[in-house]
C-alpha cells in the first residue's frame, strides 16, 4: 500500500485543476543538477525548476481497456468530437486511494479546446469507433468515446534514478512572484511509457 500511495502522490495532481500560481510543465528532462531540474518544454524554451529536498518521482504503466469498467474512477482528457460529444485523448485509471481526486469536468490545457473529466465510470460499452463510457461526477455526467489506440495508464512505482536526461516529464511547478519555479514531485517516462496528461 505504501508503494501505491507513493506513486499516487507523485502524479495525482496531474488530473486535477491547477491553482492560479501553479504551472503545468510538459517536456523532456535536459539536466538534473542536484536540486535543479532543467526541462526542455514542449513549446521549445528550457526552464529551470528548483526541487524540494524531499521531492518524489512517479511514473505510469499501460492498462488494458477492460480495466476501464463500471465503478472505476478515471481521469479522461478529451477533445470535441466532429458532430458533437467528446473523444478521449488519454485515460488515467486512478487507484482506489485516489478516488475523488479533482472530481468534475473542466477545461484542460493539453491542446486548445480540450477538457479533463475526473469521474466514476457508470457504464462502458463497445461502440463502432472504440469504447464508449458514461462518467458520473458531483455536478453531472458525460459520455466520452475512447477510440482504439488511446493511451490508457495507471500509476506505478518510480524513483529518482528514473528522472534522467532524455526522459519525458510532466511536472506541476509553483511560480513565485519573481518568476522562479519550484516543485516537490514529477511524473517521468519509464519503460517507454510517457506521462500523457
Amino acid at each position: 500500500m505504501r508503494t501505491v500511495l507513493a506513486a499516487l502522490a507523485a502524479w495525482v495532481i496531474i488530473a486535477a485543476p491547477a491553482a492560479a500560481q501553479t504551472q503545468r510543465i510538459r517536456g523532456t528532462i535536459a539536466a538534473l543538477d542536484g536540486q535543479t531540474l532543467t526541462v526542455t518544454t514542449r513549446e521549445g524554451p528550457a526552464v529551470k525548476i528548483k526541487l524540494d529536498d524531499k521531492y518524489t518521482v512517479g511514473a505510469l504503466k499501460k492498462v488494458d481497456i477492460a480495466a476501464i469498467a463500471p465503478g472505476t474512477f478515471v481521469g479522461i482528457a478529451a477533445a470535441p468530437a466532429p458532430g458533437g460529444g467528446w473523444r478521449a485523448l488519454e485515460v488515467l485509471l486512478f487507484p482506489e486511494a485516489g478516488r475523488g481526486t479533482g472530481e468534475g469536468h473542466y477545461d484542460w490545457d493539453l491542446a486548445p479546446g480540450t477538457s479533463m473529466t475526473n469521474a466514476t465510470v457508470t457504464a462502458a460499452v463497445n461502440s463502432t469507433d472504440g469504447h464508449k463510457v458514461n462518467l458520473n461526477y458531483k455536478s453531472g455526467n458525460i459520455d466520452i468515446v475512447i477510440p482504439d489506440g488511446t493511451p490508457l495508464v495507471t500509476p506505478t512505482q518510480a524513483d529518482r534514478s528514473d528522472a534522467k536526461p532524455g526522459a519525458a516529464v510532466l511536472i506541476f511547478a509553483t511560480k513565485a512572484a519573481d518568476g522562479s519555479l519550484t516543485a516537490s514531485r514529477m511524473t517521468v517516462e519509464k519503460d517507454g511509457v510517457k506521462p500523457p496528461m
